[in-house]
């Protein structure tokens, strides 16, 4: 019984009546898992998780004066002013808390882009209107 099994468990699949010694064909053949478990391990945990790591600290390093952040904790406020390793942020009218950056998960990007959109929005608002059409009026005159 033993004859059989640790040869099995070593890698080999020879027995132990087996004269043959175990060549290069047998080396790269008990590599190749190991290389493949490797490979996985690299595609699906270490490469993303570094990628989420430099994603983090460049969010972080560009936190300014007025953005919407929520803590790791679940609060939500506006930040006041930046520091070198913290920031204060008001979390309602009269209260603010000193919070260390790397307590900060995340910068909420909707306000942000509301505002944007929102300006652009009145922008070509405002150019719609001052724009001549073919007769050469304005939308304004037309309204008159």
């Amino acid at each position: 019984m033993n004859s059989l099994v640790f040869p099995l468990l070593l890698g080999g699949t020879q027995t132990a009546g087996d004269g043959a010694a175990g060549g290069p064909a047998s080396f790269i053949t008990s590599i190749v898992p190991f290389a493949a478990i490797i490979a996985i391990f690299y595609f699906l945990i270490i490469r993303p998780q570094n990628k989420k790591q430099k994603e983090t600290q460049k969010m972080l390093s560009a936190l300014k004066k007025g953005d919407k952040i929520v803590t790791a904790g679940g609060i939500h406020g506006t930040i006041q002013s930046v520091r070198e390793s913290s920031v204060i942020v008001r979390v309602d009218d009269n209260t603010k808390i000193e919070f260390s950056r790397s307590a900060i998960s995340n910068v909420e990007a909707a306000a942000r882009e509301d505002k944007t959109e929102k300006i652009e929005s009145r922008e070509e608002k405002n150019d719609d209107d001052a724009a001549p059409d073919e007769s050469g009026e304005t939308a304004e005159n037309k309204q008159k």
